[in-house]
């Protein structure tokens, strides 16, 4: 009995893998109005029940492929900032790889463009909320060991991770991308130096 359970879930594991794969293709490929779900549940050698069954319906697959792209977009910045020299450094690094990953078409199209118009404002999506709680923490502390004035970590974690976001989307929805985000990192890096304890 067990073992057919164990079967079944990893079944129900596969097919959801196979739709998510096949959705994130064709919405990054068409957008989320341009890809069909009939064309989408072919691609994956699915029925459009199997789609129902795991996600409810078309939105709810958009929402579990912005779950995994956000994922990978966390394990990202996780790198870059572990990669930088000081927290603050890594701070910035990882603020900055979030902002320039606005500059990848499947990123622009999905998570940029198509989510916020279908899912809403990105700001109140739960992934944004376990992001600000993270960086509440690291502001906290970098006030704690000095490096940044003694202001409401939550305040501050609210406005650069709002700076973050709406630099990201504004180099989505650019006619000139790159040129949007030399501008938006050059102003982001100086908001947040704002932070930063005068020395003497």
């Amino acid at each position: 009995m067990v073992v057919v359970a164990r079967r079944r879930a990893q079944m129900m594991e596969e097919t959801r893998a196979k739709l998510i794969r096949a959705a994130r293709k064709a919405f990054a490929a068409k957008g989320y109005a341009g890809a069909s779900m009939d064309d989408l549940t072919a691609e994956a050698g699915l029925t459009r029940g199997a789609l129902y069954h795991n996600f409810g319906d078309k939105k709810g697959l958009l929402q579990a492929v912005i779950d995994q792209i956000d994922a990978e977009m966390l394990a990202r910045m996780r790198t870059a900032q572990e990669r930088a020299g000081t927290a603050w450094l890594g701070f910035l690094a990882e603020s900055i790889a979030y902002i320039e990953m606005a500059l990848e078409p499947e990123i622009q199209r999905i998570m940029l463009l198509d989510g916020p118009a279908v899912l809403g404002d990105p700001s109140q999506w739960p992934n944004q909320n376990a992001c600000l709680r993270t960086t509440t923490q690291t502001i906290q502390t970098l006030i704690d060991e000095g490096t940044v004035r003694p202001v409401d970590a939550e305040a501050a974690a609210r406005l650069l991770n709002g700076a973050a976001l709406n630099a990201s989307l504004w180099i989505a929805a650019a006619g000139n991308p790159h040129t949007v985000f030399t501008k938006a990192v050059e102003a982001f890096q100086y908001l947040a130096a704002g932070l930063l304890q005068k020395e003497g």
